[in-house]
């Protein structure tokens, strides 16, 4: 149950489970299985992908108005009009030409979303994020021209790491630029991150399980999004 496992991480860390978000990441997964775990509580997901988020998550809204969508893979500049009027929140600010693009569409579309910066905090060529090297002057041109929607920080360790030492870096990196929110840890290890401090985590196989998923008709087993006990 991942909630449950959060609950844990957070009280052996000495924080109140509250201060974590459960990002449910729903990408690949269909509209039905969003509806069983707004059914079963959760508010918060996570897509990959603009278009398909398009496709699952705007009818939603009506029926369930705390719903938030948050857009956490590598954006496309020619996806970020899309991406602004849709999303709650896009995670995965990482470059000036994506700052451009969203800063246009802000501009058309009247609102802008809550943002993080990415991180490359492996300094990875094949994965998106700003390098550690720019990391502080991308933060604050960020926060300069877009002002309190920067809300934090978010990164994808390298996956044959240790996560920790990245959480970390994180962590002290937004305490620099007095940013609140860090999204950081999935299902392998947000525990981790809990312990460094995250705010967010993103979890897509502890929730939905994988893909094509066990339950008929990409249903949520309900134990997998049980509430936190009191």
């Amino acid at each position: 149950m991942a909630w449950a496992r959060i609950v844990a991480s957070a009280r052996s860390a000495g924080r109140a489970p509250d201060a974590v978000t459960l990002v449910a990441v729903s990408k690949f997964h269909p509209q039905s299985s969003v509806v069983e775990a707004l059914r079963a509580g959760q508010t918060v997901f996570g897509e990959n992908r603009v278009q398909e988020a398009a496709e699952k998550f705007p009818a939603l809204r009506q029926d369930w108005p705390a719903m938030r969508l948050h857009i956490i893979g590598g954006l496309q500049t020619n996806k970020a009009l899309e991406a602004v009027r849709i999303a709650d929140m896009i995670e995965s600010l990482d470059r000036p030409a994506l700052a451009d693009a969203l800063a246009r569409a802000a501009d058309r579309t009247g609102r802008l979303p809550d943002l993080l910066v990415q991180v490359n905090t492996g300094d990875e060529s094949q994965k998106s994020g700003i390098p550690r090297a720019q990391a502080d002057s991308f933060i604050t041109t960020c926060r300069q021209r877009f002002g309190h929607a920067v809300r934090g920080l978010m990164c994808i360790p390298p996956a044959d790491e240790d996560p920790t030492p990245h959480f970390r870096y994180l962590a002290d990196l937004a305490q620099t630029h007095g940013l609140a929110l860090l999204s950081m840890g999935m299902s392998a290890d947000f525990e981790a991150a809990i312990a460094a401090g995250a705010t967010h985590v993103r979890v897509g196989s502890a929730i939905f399980g994988h893909r094509p998923a066990s339950a008929p008709n990409g249903a949520i087993p309900p134990a997998r999004l049980a509430a936190p006990e009191s």
